[in-house]
């Protein structure tokens, strides 16, 4: 790369995008790129792997042509881009036929840098005869891991991107993803053919993200009372299944909640308004499936929830790696249940491909695995993708809160023997009803208030006795059979445990949250509450009259430094993270107008 095309891309940064200095390792990707030569990204949601391509687009002549694999995803990177004065569009079914010819007439006269369209179109053999007309300067394909069979996503029309590398041998090509191990990276590689591409694999943690896990007893309480501790934030709580996401909006805009809920099965339009509401800050909360929120911008999203157990590891990652996309204080709460788990499991073992049904059942292992972890989170998440750290984090429930061991023999025998007795016919519920001494009609009718068990264990509550069970379950004393309603069954195991000629040991339960670091003075440690305020209000006004998400605008690290710093003048203010010139014409006025007016009332 010349030192005029680097300059050019440092120029560049700071005009358009706002920014002094490069993130840690995008100048080496930049100038490689500038240079013709492929590369394979592999950069943490957050880390600002979209400047890696935008910046050589607009650095050499001719136009970008960026590979994404939703609509959604397009349209919040080009909203961006076009906020910085950059000429871009997107090309897909959202548009009309009118919209649709317009940007290919843009392309053809040379008007824009970036396009933005899916994999479908942009292989169709139409379009290839098109771009062999244009002066293209680079491919990008986001989301890569979807070309992978060994990726979580895997998408086989993103698999025939390879066709890229023979049909256009010198334009390079750059694929970039968040989440992929070894195999996937591997894959995508020899997928892409790429020749003699630069591999930068940064590194995969996001330490600004709190990793917190509680096993679920009362779910939706237990859901209500953490949003409590969330007010006017915003939040994604994802579920597995659509009717499970429309129950739960329901119920939690019940409780008065601010709260939408988004999946697949929606029409286009409604999914289209829900995203818009959040992410211009009008809705607080979305309760999705795993359809929504892929490539989303949104960076003030605070907390992200995982109601039920996610596939695998990588989805895991990606997910909660929308919260804290601005480097601020988020939190990743993962309610875990087993019998999630087993209903997951069920589902992917109806996968006709044996290998691909193989792959798909060890990764929800991993995951399972990493729920169930007596270690810190962080390292369990890192490890996975090959960053091995023998550091703890101190910021995850397990760091937070080390789980502590007792000698359970006593209680493991209480409900060993309540097991035995009633019959090894009945699954968790009833048997903690059992031991509890509930007087129902059930219990009564099947003669159990009569037992040596019944209400043995009333002094402790039942989520104490449901986590014992599960444990008991992990440890091999007991297993649930399917084929019997998941009712319990004594193994071998138990024997030594019930005759007491051995002790076991397992982890006091959890009944209560973790308690977070505080999180209010994190967030708020370097920025005066009352002006980050009146920025904030000053942000939504323009972004409503724009029809704008207020992150566009500018982002809150944006406005926590303005609150902090207090600039007056125009080149002060350009000193200010995430202000280029053209933002600087844009808002710059209205913004320093603001902050002299609160200065004069100190």
């Amino acid at each position: 790369m010349t030192q005029s095309s680097a300059d050019n891309a440092k120029q560049i940064l700071l005009d358009v995008f706002g920014y002094n200095e490069f993130r840690e390792g995008q100048e080496l990707i930049i100038n490689q790129l500038c240079e013709g030569r492929d590369a394979l990204v592999v950069m943490p949601t957050g880390g600002g792997k979209s400047l890696c391509f935008q910046i050589p687009a607009l650095v050499k002549p001719g136009i970008c042509f960026v590979i994404s694999p939703l609509i959604s995803l397009m349209k919040d990177q080009v909203d961006a881009l076009r906020a910085c004065g950059v000429a871009a569009a997107y090309l897909n079914s959202s548009l009309s036929y009118q919209q649709q010819n317009q940007v290919l007439n843009d392309m053809h006269s040379g008007q824009l840098k970036l396009v933005y369209m899916a994999p479908e179109r942009l292989l169709r053999p139409d379009f290839l005869s098109r771009l062999d007309n244009l002066p293209i300067n680079l491919f990008a394909i986001d989301e890569a891991h979807c070309i992978s069979q060994w990726g979580h996503d895997f998408r086989p029309e993103y698999a025939l991107l390879g066709q890229l590398k023979q049909r256009f041998p010198d334009i390079p090509l750059v694929a970039l993803t968040a989440t992929a191990d070894y195999a996937t990276q591997q894959d995508i590689l020899a997928r892409l053919q790429f020749n003699d591409p630069l591999i930068a694999i940064h590194s995969f943690d996001r330490p600004n993200i709190e990793y917190l896990l509680i096993e679920k007893y009362r779910p939706l309480n237990q859901l209500a009372n953490y949003l409590d501790e969330h007010k006017n934030e915003s939040g994604i709580i994802y579920c597995t299944s659509r009717r499970r996401t429309e129950e739960l909006a329901e119920k939690l805009r019940v409780k008065g909640l601010s709260v939408r809920c988004y999946h697949a099965g929606m029409m286009i339009e409604e999914r289209q308004s829900v995203q818009d509401l959040f992410i211009k800050d009008k809705v607080d909360i979305v309760v999705a499936t795993v359809a929504f929120g892929m490539g989303i911008d949104k960076p003030n999203v605070r907390f992200v929830v995982h109601y039920e157990i996610p596939k695998n590891i990588e989805s895991y990652y990606q997910e909660t790696g929308r919260a804290g996309r601005d480097g601020l204080p988020a939190q990743a709460m993962l309610f875990y249940d087993p019998a999630d788990a087993g209903r997951v499991r069920s589902m992917l073992e109806k996968n006709t491909n044996e290998q691909q049904q193989r792959i798909e059942l060890h990764k929800l292992n991993t995951m399972v695995a990493f729920a169930e972890a007596q270690t810190c989170r962080r390292q369990v998440l890192l490890n996975y993708f090959g960053e091995y750290s023998h550091k703890s984090c101190g910021n995850c429930d397990v760091c937070l809160d080390p789980p502590k061991s007792y000698d359970a023999t006593e209680d493991a025998q209480k409900i060993l023997s309540c097991v035995y007795r009633t019959g090894q016919h009945f699954g968790m519920g009833y048997v903690v009803e059992v031991l509890k001494g509930a007087q129902t009609a059930r219990v009564k009718s099947l003669g159990h208030d009569k037992l040596s068990t019944f209400a043995i264990g009333k002094d402790q509550p039942v989520e104490y006795w449901l986590s014992l069970l599960r444990q008991l379950i992990h440890c091999g004393l007991l297993m649930q059979n399917l084929t019997r309603g998941s009712a319990l069954q004594l193994t071998e195991a138990a024997r030594p445990v019930l005759k007491a000629e051995q002790p076991l040991y397992l982890a006091v339960p959890r009944l209560k949250l973790v308690k977070s670091k505080d999180k209010k003075r994190l967030l708020s440690n370097f920025s005066d509450n009352n002006l980050f305020a009146k920025l904030r209000q000053l942000r939504k006004k323009i972004a409503d009259r724009q029809d704008l998400p207020p992150y566009i605008i500018f982002s809150d690290v944006s406005l926590s430094e303005m609150s902090e710093i207090m600039p007056t003048t125009e080149s002060q203010f350009l000193n200010i993270s995430g202000v280029g010139q053209i933002k600087l014409k844009k808002y710059g006025a209205e913004f320093l107008t603001l902050i002299k007016q609160y200065e004069e009332q100190l």
